[in-house]
């Protein structure tokens, strides 16, 4: 039984290992025209909010686009383009890439973190709680197949008259997400071992 349950747990350990060191950023360009069911959306924000989080603020919020709000969007993201940029340093090619990039995703998600009322820790602790939740919900894309990417457009972070936002919501940022076939992208990271600090006294 004991034996049972140790190759239980290594094979676990595996599956772990492989899942998060096959994440990737998968962006718009290489998705494929399969919807993410409202089912499997669900699934990855259920995920997501069991991520950890200190006093139980639970800070973090979403935003679900879908259908014509990704029409919106891209339009939204393209028109900022357009009006900050100066006639000189303005693209064509980027304002269209801009505009059509939103609905090539079956779905992006807008993140936010709620800040605490009661101010009882540091924010940064809260915008650590809102990346653990994301990367709850990219382990569970690349679990399902599903590609997706965390993109920070300054043009929609900064903004609120996209969306309603909450007293005390702060924007960070917009998570893309599409059916994909099979992408094999080369991972790579430094050595671990040049990175730590053993501090045994």
């Amino acid at each position: 039984m004991a034996n049972e349950m140790k190759t239980e747990n290594e094979t676990s350990a595996l599956t772990v290992d492989k899942l998060i060191r096959s994440r990737r950023s998968i962006y718009p360009r290489a998705y494929n025209a399969e919807e993410i069911t409202d089912e499997e959306i669900w699934h990855i924000l259920e995920n997501a909010n069991w991520a950890p989080n200190h006093k139980k603020t639970e800070p973090w919020r979403f935003r679900v686009l879908r259908g014509d709000a990704l029409v919106r969007l891209g339009d939204f993201l393209a028109g900022i383009y357009k009006y900050k940029t100066p006639d000189e340093l303005f693209s064509d090619v980027k304002f269209e890439k801009m505009r059509t990039k939103t609905t090539r995703a079956s779905c992006v998600i807008a993140i936010y973190m709620q800040r605490d009322p009661e101010e009882r820790l540091p924010e940064w602790e809260e915008i650590a709680a809102v990346a653990s939740a994301v990367q709850n919900m990219w382990l569970t894309c690349t679990a399902m197949g599903i590609g997706a990417y965390w993109s920070s457009p300054s043009a929609f972070i900064n903004t609120k008259d996209f969306v309603d936002v909450e007293p005390g919501e702060r924007c960070l940022g917009l998570f893309y997400m599409g059916k994909c076939d099979d992408v094999d992208l080369p991972g790579k990271r430094g050595s671990v071992r040049d990175k730590v600090v053993w501090i045994t006294e």
